[in-house]
């Protein structure tokens, strides 16, 4: 369910109504992809531009989504700052957007990103007027200097690419939220509506995910499942849980009870 009105989802200045962010890559088909990404209520699409047929005639996601939600461009596959910068200016040039999730991953087993090449990319994408928003490794250091450098929100992993391993380190998301004042947006890892969940009740803004939809035996079902989960993490948040005790406490007083 959408996030309501009294609790906007602010980037860059732009209010989203979904705290779900969902990509558009591994479906089965085309109507799955869409029936998947209108179940899970998702304003916010990301698409891979290198993945992309620019080529006339050639059908592409962009055809059916544009219009529809608003075109996340990212650059996926991306090894070096240079790369992501030059697919950065092409997704601007194609798209007419100056939003960008930004991506440069430094191995190609773990995916993880490659921070000194992020940094780097991440610097020179702001200044050139990008609305950058960083997929990081989980380290409140680098998502600190992402901030620092403009980036308009920070996006640390939960697990690797695909893994579905779940949120892996809450406490270091909970050290990035302290310390970042920016949309904290969890990406990738994300396996299942419980991880999307505690993702929100850690104090993260959004989840962005994509396989751990496209790859579940029923992605429309799961898109709703996360719909979900993300707006129940948010409203467990913001009521706040109770504290963990090591022994128990009765939810009813003994005091005035009945003696027999």
């Amino acid at each position: 369910m959408n996030a309501p009105d009294s609790d906007p989802l602010i980037i860059a200045g732009t209010p989203v109504g979904s705290r779900l962010m969902v990509g558009s890559s591994g479906y089965p088909n085309q109507q799955v992809m869409l029936d998947a990404i209108r179940a899970s209520g998702a304003e916010i699409v990301t698409v891979a531009v290198r993945r992309l047929n620019m080529e006339a005639g050639a059908e592409s996601p962009l055809d059916l989504l544009s219009g529809r939600y608003r075109i996340l461009p990212n650059t996926a596959g991306c090894f070096t700052a240079k790369d992501a910068v030059l697919t950065a200016q092409l997704a601007r040039e194609a798209l007419d957007t100056d939003w960008l999730k930004l991506e440069v991953i430094g191995d190609r087993d773990s995916l993880y990103p490659d921070v000194e090449e992020l940094l780097q990319a991440a610097d020179t994408l702001v200044r050139d007027g990008f609305k950058v928003l960083a997929y990081s490794s989980d380290d409140p250091v680098t998502c600190r200097k992402l901030a620092d450098l403009g980036c308009v929100a920070v996006m640390p992993l939960g697990a690797p690419i695909g893994s579905g391993m779940g949120v892996l380190n809450p406490y270091n998301i909970q050290m990035i939220r302290a310390q970042v004042d920016l949309p904290l947006i969890v990406d990738a890892g994300i396996g299942t509506a419980s991880d999307a969940a505690l993702a929100m009740e850690l104090g993260c803004d959004g989840v962005l995910l994509a396989t751990a939809i496209s790859g579940a035996r029923d992605p429309v079902a799961m898109a709703a499942a996360m719909r979900h989960g993300v707006a129940g993490g948010r409203l467990a948040f913001k009521a706040g849980r109770i504290p963990k005790r090591s022994n128990a406490q009765a939810s009813s007083p003994f005091a005035g009870r009945i003696r027999t």
